[in-house]
Order: structure tokens, then C-alpha cells, then sequence
């Protein structure tokens, strides 16, 4: 039984015993070792996913060929490409395990079933929305009026949760800097 998702909904909205055999019906929990892939370039999204435990990252490859993470989803976080997921449509993106990680999953049918089933799912799924929708606004923000530096800086502020976990070269790429350059900040001690 998933346990961090259902406090997660419950923070946003009611959920009772019944209903959440109910939603427990419509999702399944799978388990990804370090380095597996949830998704990969070119297949169709079919699931949102939500971290039960462990970090994920979704990425891209640039023309150049370098990877390009856009995101990260630690415990109690959602990912998914909507693009691919709504439009069902293959792929821009990569989404991989950067440690060992159980992962809830809902696909768009059962999405919809549950939305029916329990409406205040609704409300709680409109929030996460806006929630992500909110960050990648302030991330765009952010990039166009920092520097590279103080952009290092809000972010280990920020997220000081990822600088323990995930790998200096993968937070260089979501930075846009190159490992070396952020090595020269971290030395700094900003």
C-alpha cells in the first residue's frame, strides 16, 4: 500500500479508508534500481508518477548530443511528460532512476476513472498542476535575470536536498553549466 502518496493527497484534499481502496484499485507501485529508465525518448508517456521513495530525473538530448535534465522529482514529487501523456504522442524525453526508487503510477484511463470515482481528486490534481506549472515559470524567471552564479546559489538554497543526493554533473546540466564551472563555485564556498 503507498503511504506517502495518500498523505500527500490528504494534505489537499479528504480521502477515507474506503476511498483510498478505492484509489489503490486504479494505481500500481513499481520498483526501479538506480540507473533505470521509467521512460525513454520516442515511446509514448502513459502514466503520471509519483516518488514514493528515491529521485528521478527527466532529460533530453541536445543536438550536440550532451543530456539537458529539465527536471528532478524527489519523494512525494510528481513527473511525467504531459506533452507526450496528453497528446499521446512519442517523446522528447528520458525519465531515470538516479537512485534505487519506488514509484507510484497512474495512467490517463484510470486518471479519469478516479476523477469520476472520487471528485476531490480533482481539486487536489488542479493544485499539483499549478504547483508545476508555478515552479517552471519562476525556474524560466530565474534563468533570464540571474547570473549562473546567484542562479547556483537559490538553487542549493532552495533544493539543499539535491546537493546531497544527486551527482554534481546532473545538477550542472539542470543549471545549464558545465561540471567544471559549477565545481568552481562549489570551491567558492558561495
Amino acid at each position: 500500500m503507498q503511504k506517502k502518496i495518500i498523505q500527500h493527497i490528504r494534505k489537499h484534499s479528504d480521502l477515507s479508508e474506503n476511498e483510498v481502496l478505492i484509489f489503490n484499485k486504479y494505481v500500481e507501485t513499481n520498483q526501479f534500481k538506480k540507473k533505470e529508465f521509467i521512460l525513454r525518448e520516442n515511446k509514448v508517456c502513459k502514466y503520471l508518477y509519483f516518488v514514493e521513495k528515491g529521485c528521478l530525473r527527466m532529460y533530453h538530448i541536445n543536438k550536440k548530443g550532451v543530456e539537458q535534465i529539465t527536471q528532478f522529482a524527489l519523494d512525494g514529487w510528481w513527473i511525467s511528460d504531459y506533452q507526450s501523456l496528453i497528446n499521446n504522442t512519442p517523446s522528447n524525453y528520458y525519465i531515470q532512476a538516479i537512485e534505487e526508487s519506488s514509484i507510484v503510477s497512474v495512467d490517463n484511463q484510470n486518471l479519469d476513472i478516479l476523477l469520476v470515482q472520487l471528485p476531490q481528486l480533482e481539486r487536489y490534481f488542479r493544485r499539483m498542476m499549478q504547483k508545476a506549472v508555478a515552479e517552471a515559470q519562476l525556474r524560466s524567471k530565474l534563468l533570464y535575470e540571474m547570473s549562473k552564479e546567484e542562479f547556483y546559489i537559490h538553487f542549493s538554497t532552495s533544493f539543499p536536498e539535491f546537493m546531497q543526493r544527486v551527482p554534481q554533473y546532473m545538477i550542472a546540466s539542470y543549471l545549464g553549466l558545465t561540471p567544471e564551472y559549477l565545481s568552481e563555485l562549489r570551491k567558492k564556498k558561495l
